[in-house]
């Protein structure tokens, strides 16, 4: 059985008395620093839930390949019936429905892609079916067609899952530390993003992170400039270097998989030409209201599912001397969706099954996350907080973390003292 470590940690215990549902906000029930507590193991958790969760279909998950592009294909029906690509006056009543118009279509269009985000995501984790060369096969054109380089986000996104809320060698929504966000040992605002928060005040500052998350997040962390892990794939500190996830020698990938590399830049650089291409020949309008509308969208639901899966004040990052896999995997939440579970496959309201078997096929996730959910009892995470009100929540209180050891929990800017105080020189 997986045990929590007996060794003192680097830094006095948190005081969670604030971490307690009262009705308002949920919170985590598991307290690290409880020693009594057993976390169980990988395989007691599998143990758990039935067999069958386990079969993956490809004729079954083709099928939801066909039924989100069957709605793509509605929606472009609907733009092309019923909207035009010339932009009427600013000035005038028909701008406005037509304004209205492409934004509704960007939302739905975008939310539907989503779900061809998530096959390929499937894809990636084996989880599509039994055939590695069907997997990659089906994931490379689905994620290509969103920019997404496959075979590199495929690599990135596995160490993501061997490595949850490990503050150093982790992956994607890495939190930064309090050194790296400006803020003084006594919580002072000294620079960076104390100094913006200073600037701004809680509430703008909270709209700055939801817009830095959503909306240009992505392609920041993709070009290795954000939310990164610290280590490289050679196992030493990434210090000043960039991990990106296009450059075959990036220190994110190791050297025997640089040829997967090259086709997945290949593939963006080639779809990146066809638009360059088909703006030319039609104009750079119609391509942003079809395609770059849609594609931002679709950015903006992957990074606001990853965001609120591994984020909430009441739940800890680990530094290497106190993670484990488990904890890491047990640091998942799940959340309600509503009607988008049906676009996205429920990605974000069973990620804590997904998160201990990511190659369990998605249409099983429903049934594994009701015997997960038994059998984990308190330690299973759902917040059932409208996911808005989450994000909000969430863009207010996780800023940073003190260090990158010990038991880290979430800390807020909107904490530190106002006024900003001048580093003393050396």
């Amino acid at each position: 059985m997986c045990q929590s470590k007996t060794s003192k940690p680097a830094q006095a215990p948190v005081d969670r008395k604030g971490f307690k549902s009262d009705g308002t906000h949920w919170a985590s029930s598991y307290d690290p620093y409880d020693k009594s507590v057993a976390l169980p193991s990988k395989a007691q958790i599998k143990a758990a839930i039935p067999k069958e969760c386990f079969e993956r279909s490809a004729v079954h998950s083709m099928y939801f390949v066909f039924r989100d592009t069957a709605w793509a294909v509605l929606c472009v029906y609907l733009a092309n019936k019923f909207l035009s690509t010339s932009m009427p006056p600013v000035m005038s009543f028909d701008f406005v429905t037509w304004f209205v118009g492409w934004n509704l279509y960007a939302f739905w269009m975008g939310t539907v892609l989503t779900g061809h985000w998530v096959l390929a995501h499937e894809c990636g984790h084996n989880a599509f079916s039994s055939s590695k060369l069907i997997n990659d096969c089906v994931g490379y054109v689905l994620h290509q067609a969103l920019l997404v380089p496959y075979f590199a986000w495929q690599y990135s996104h596995a160490k993501h899952h061997r490595r949850t809320n490990n503050l150093v060698d982790g992956e994607s929504h890495v939190p930064s530390t309090k050194v790296e966000n400006g803020v003084g040992p006594n919580g002072e605002k000294m620079s960076h993003y104390a100094w913006l928060h200073e600037m701004m005040g809680d509430g703008f500052f909270a709209g700055f992170q939801i817009f830095t998350h959503l909306v240009i997040g992505w392609p920041i962390y993709l070009a290795g400039f954000a939310s990164t892990g610290r280590i490289g794939a050679d196992g030493k500190p990434l210090g000043d270097d960039i991990a990106d996830h296009y450059r075959p020698f990036s220190r994110m990938f190791p050297s025997r998989i640089r040829y997967k590399i090259f086709a997945s830049t290949v593939g963006v650089l080639a779809l990146l030409g066809y638009l360059t291409k088909l703006s030319f020949e039609h104009g750079f309008l119609p391509v942003a209201l079809y395609y770059w509308g849609p594609y931002m969208w679709t950015n903006a639901w992957l990074v606001l599912y990853t965001w609120l899966q591994h984020n909430d004040p009441s739940v800890p990052q680990y530094g290497e001397d106190e993670w484990t896999w488990v904890k890491g995997a047990l640091s998942t939440i799940d959340r309600p969706y509503y009607i988008f579970d049906y676009f996205h496959h429920k990605i974000g309201s069973t990620h804590v099954a997904h998160h201990l078997f990511h190659e369990m096929p998605f249409f099983k996730a429903d049934e594994a996350t009701a015997a997960v959910k038994e059998f984990l009892g308190p330690l299973y995470n759902y917040d059932p907080t409208p996911f808005p009100i989450a994000m909000w929540r969430i863009a207010n209180t996780c800023h940073y973390v003190d260090g990158v050891d010990g038991i880290q929990y979430p800390k807020s800017i909107n904490d530190c003292p106002p006024g900003l105080v001048k580093p003393k020189e050396a």
